[in-house]
Formats: C-alpha cells, structure tokens, sequence
C-alpha cells in the first residue's frame, strides 16, 4: 500500500561483560550528543501519572495492518567540521571524503525496509549551509556540532519510496545551527517530502489514500527539541491524545546514557555528563499504557534490549544507523538494526522483526552477514527484561518470551 504524507501538527556480549575499558581512541568519539552550553531543562511538575481524559474526538476507522520500519541515529556528512576527514584519511591510509553521495550511504539499507509503509529515522544534526553560531566552546573534548548538507534531505525523502519517510528532530543534535538552523532543517526536510516529528507537540500523520488506515507519530527526547520525555504527565497526555483519535500511535524518543558502557537499559534515571537523561523504563511504561504501539528508542549510540509491553513493542535502542563522518565506529558502536513492526487496526503490533546493519569506518553502512546485532538485542533483552524481553529468532523475527 502506498502512502501519502499529511501533517495535522544487543552470544551475550563480548562487550558486555568485558567493557568497563574502553579501547583506545584514535579521536575523540561523539558518543556524546551533548551540547555543552545548554543546561539541563527546568521541568514543570509533573502532572499526577494517571490516565487523562482524552479529548472528545472521532476514531479514524482503520481496517488494515500498517507496517512501520525505523532506525537509529543517521548522519550523513558534517559541514560544521571538515578537519575529522583528514584525521580519517591519515588512519585509512586513503583519502576520506567528507561529503560522499547520500543516496550511495543509504542505498545499502533499501533492500531491509522493502515492506514498509512508514519509515522512520533519527536525524543526528541539523540540515542547511551557510554561517552558523559556534555551540561548543573552545577546547572542549565533548562537545560535537553536527550539521548536514541539504542534498541529505532530499536523499531522505527517495531513500524508501513508495514509503513515507518520518524523520525524528527532538534529539541533542538539531538545534546544532542555533534556532534559525533548527527552522531551516524543518524546512528543508518539508520540501524533501521528509515528514519532521518532534518538532512540536502534535502527532506527525502518515495517511492512506483512503484516509482511514493513519499512523501517529510523537517525538520525545530529554533536550530542548521534542516534548520533555521526563514530564511522564505531559508524556502519557500526548500520547492518550493521539490514540483517542488515530489509535496507531508510533514514539520516537532520544534519551539515556551514551557509549559502550550504556548498553544496559537500568530502570532508574540515567545520568550523562552531568546531565539528567531520563528513566527510558518508566518512559516506556507511561507511553505503552497511554496507547503507543511501538516505541521506539535512540540515543545511546548502541543497541539495547527489547521489551514486550502487553500488544506494544519497545525497542530502547536501535543504535547507529548510518553516521557518516566523526563517530565512533568501534564495537559496539557499529552495530545498529532496523526494527519493523505491523500496527494492526486496534493499535496493537500484530507481528515484528529485527534486522542487523552494521558500519565501517567512516560510517560505510550495510546490512550485518553476522547478524551479530540480532544477537546482542536478544542477549541484552534476556539480561535486562527476562520476564518479557523480545526473543529474536534466527529468521529475525521478534516473538515474545
């Protein structure tokens, strides 16, 4: 089925038991999205965690199964600094290009969403050109400014045709060329028929042509882009909202701790770099009770566990997706995948799988011979979820416990 755009508004690890050291890095990874000037968000009280009386509103009659595919972090070139792709060069013993073809970057991943209608994307970094203010201040070791070239955009809005494309902008990364580079990665996704999320409050709207099979998308991150994934209150109200009305309700959240020592999801606060980064658990407890399908976790830079929630699916962490240009790309760093799941006309996933990618310096993706990426999901979701993590089987299928 062909859809139209509408907007109305983890073998247990070798590297889990043994990671408490890091290998030595040539550069400094950016497995830190933080922007070092930005604090951590003042947040209102939260609202009493109990269920809001949505708004009176029709439900869209919906008859068939929406199947919904997504990946992690994607960024494919950085013009806010050039300087890592002669670092690379000299590591490669070739010469790095900073701004490869994007279409050549995303082609690798056409053939594991073959079946989507939806696809949806984390974009790590802003989209535009021209001057931009400088967010890191000078000296610091982890802070990493990301922005890409417009042509990523429009690379974005062919890479899955006939299937929309929805891509996530409440992260630490969007607002790298300030508000106005913010507004204008709005824009230039808009124009590439890339449906933005999370760059407001109200659901992004993926439409059959029919108009009754409707895909809702809320994105959440615990930065000043997206609706704060701390404020469980306004979490569970904007979720409630949009399952009242459109019943398949799809979240994208950035949050949690970063790097190969945060391959754990704890069910507690995280805490990064002096930063609040939010309890992914309770998160995902609030948005699976307020109606979400499927939730669907970046952030981390790894891939974490899987955890079946009643008819909804959450995934923690899908990891790196494609990250062409100054990131870590060490185990298990460059291991991501992509989750596909079919969102049944009830609101509930009906059937899932995990499909494993991986990445060679410097961010040369392709789908994983190993499939060592569905063994780490599944490790790390009977390590951390052993009563209801998602079981991976050798097909890639995810089934419940």
């Amino acid at each position: 089925m062909r859809f139209h755009a509408a907007r109305s508004e983890i073998f247990l690890c070798f590297v889990i038991a043994g990671c408490a050291t890091r290998a030595p890095q040539e550069m400094p990874p950016p497995e830190t999205a933080t922007a070092e000037p930005q604090p951590v968000l003042e947040v209102e009280p939260a609202e009493p965690d109990a269920a809001p009386i949505p708004e009176p509103a029709p439900v869209i009659e919906a008859r068939l199964p929406v199947r919904v595919c997504a990946g992690g972090d994607v960024l494919l070139g950085n013009n806010l600094d050039t300087l890592w792709a002669g670092r690379a060069s000299e590591r490669l013993g070739r010469r790095v290009d900073p701004f490869p073809d994007p279409d050549s970057l995303l082609a690798p991943l056409r053939p594991l969403v073959p079946d989507a209608d939806v696809v949806l994307l984390n974009i790590e970094g802003a989209i535009g050109e021209g001057p931009a203010p400088n967010k890191c201040r000078p000296g610091s070791t982890t802070c990493y400014s990301f922005r890409q070239p417009i042509d990523v955009a429009r690379s974005l809005g062919r890479f899955a045709e006939p299937a929309t494309v929805v891509g996530n902008v409440a992260n630490n990364h969007a607002m790298d060329a300030g508000l106005e580079g913010f507004n204008a990665t709005i824009r230039h996704l808009v124009e590439s028929n890339v449906r933005p999320t999370g760059n407001d409050t109200l659901p992004t709207l993926v439409v059959a042509p029919s108009g009754r099979d409707t895909v809702a998308v809320l994105g959440f991150s615990t930065f000043r882009a997206g609706i704060d994934a701390r404020d469980l209150g306004a979490v569970r109200r904007h979720v409630a909202r949009a399952f009242a009305r459109y019943r398949r309700v799809v979240v994208s959240v950035h949050m949690g701790a970063e790097g190969r020592d945060a391959q754990r999801t704890p069910q507690t606060t995280e805490m990064f770099l002096g930063e609040d980064r939010g309890n992914p658990v309770e998160f995902a407890r609030v948005a699976t009770e307020s109606g979400a399908a499927l939730v669907i976790g970046h952030g981390p830079h790894v891939l974490r566990a899987m955890e079946w929630r009643g008819d909804a699916l959450v995934f923690y962490s899908l990891g790196n997706l494609a990250t062409y240009g100054p990131f870590n790309q060490r185990e298990p760093n460059n291991r991501g995948a992509i989750a596909c799941a079919s969102i049944d006309p009830a609101g509930r996933v009906s059937d899932a799988a995990l499909r494993s990618t991986w990445q060679q310096p410097p961010g040369l993706v392709s789908p994983d011979p190993s499939s060592r990426g569905r063994l780490l999901a599944d490790s790390l979701s009977r390590l951390d979820f052993p009563q209801t993590g998602g079981r991976v089987l050798a097909d890639g299928r995810v089934v419940r416990h």
